[in-house]
């Protein structure tokens, strides 16, 4: 019942992370790339500093109704584990811990309250010096964990490759 405590609660943690890419072109097409990105995620650019060189987008996250549901199932599984044990010591009042059961929707309830959320990403481009004195542009980019898992998959399967382009990616 613990775990099952903090898994339902960490359905809404804020996971935000930090990815620094190399820029593979010109620092300014790969921004315009992924302002294209997240734009058609359904971000919007909030924000442009130009002398930290940096963008910030906002957008709004839905809960998931399937996780809303899985955890009501876990929840219920839970309760009723619970239930069984306690009916096993107090056998006089077993089917009275049945309704423990009754409480597993405030699970799906807690998860839907809390996991609709405004979501940020922040864009900074900067020089990077490496060992042997070169600089390369490298875009650090603090987003949501899933937003960056997404976008490194369109990185690595080339979807940003036309930088160039006037396309959404």
């Amino acid at each position: 019942m613990v775990g099952l405590f903090f898994f339902i609660r960490a359905s809404t943690k804020d996971r935000t992370e930090t990815l620094d890419l190399v820029a593979p072109e010109a620092p300014e097409l790969t921004m315009q790339a992924l302002t294209r990105y997240f734009q058609g995620r359904a971000y919007q650019l909030q924000s442009v500093e130009p002398m930290e060189a940096s963008l910030q987008f906002t957008g709004m996250v839905r809960p998931s109704w399937f996780l809303a549901g899985f955890l009501t199932v876990l929840a219920a599984v839970g309760c009723l584990c619970l239930a069984l044990v306690l009916a096993s010591l107090f056998p006089q009042n077993g089917l009275l811990f049945l309704g423990l059961i009754w409480l597993a929707p405030a699970a799906g309830w807690f998860y839907w309250q809390r996991a609709g959320r405004e979501e940020h990403i922040r864009l900074t481009l900067r020089s990077d010096v490496g060992a042997d004195s070169s600089a390369s542009q490298v875009l650090q980019i603090t987003a949501h964990r899933d937003e960056l898992i997404a976008l490194q998959q369109a990185w690595t399967k080339d979807r940003l490759a036309h930088l160039g382009d006037n396309r959404a990616p």
